[in-house]
């Protein structure tokens, strides 16, 4: 029963780290900070859980869904910059600390 339930937690800040990543990466692309709130809810509107956000599922929403979201927030990335953003989301290994997390687990 512990191996589930840490495996379930596992599992959960997995895909909170997907979210995570694909706030800052959407944040980075724009030049400026993008509303964690608002993509959230975006999320949960195109049936997404963030909390449970798997890598098939960020990449749908970055090549389908995020265009009309940044549209209806008034703004806009170019095509290759959605893409450019989709191959940094479809890269990204979750159980891998970035080296900022890795700098900070130095302090």
């Amino acid at each position: 029963m512990r191996r589930r339930r840490r495996a379930a937690v596992a599992d959960r800040h997995l895909g909170r780290r997907r979210f995570d990543h694909l706030h800052v990466e959407l944040s980075v692309a724009l030049r400026i900070a993008v509303s964690r709130f608002g993509l959230w809810m975006e999320l949960h509107e195109c049936s997404l859980d963030p909390e449970h956000l798997t890598q098939e599922g960020a990449i749908a929403f970055c090549n389908g869904p995020l265009e009309s979201y940044l549209h209806s927030c008034g703004l806009s990335l170019s095509r290759r910059e959605l893409r450019r953003l989709s191959r940094k989301i479809e890269r990204f290994d979750p159980t891998i600390p970035t080296p900022y997390e890795r700098f900070a687990a130095l302090s």
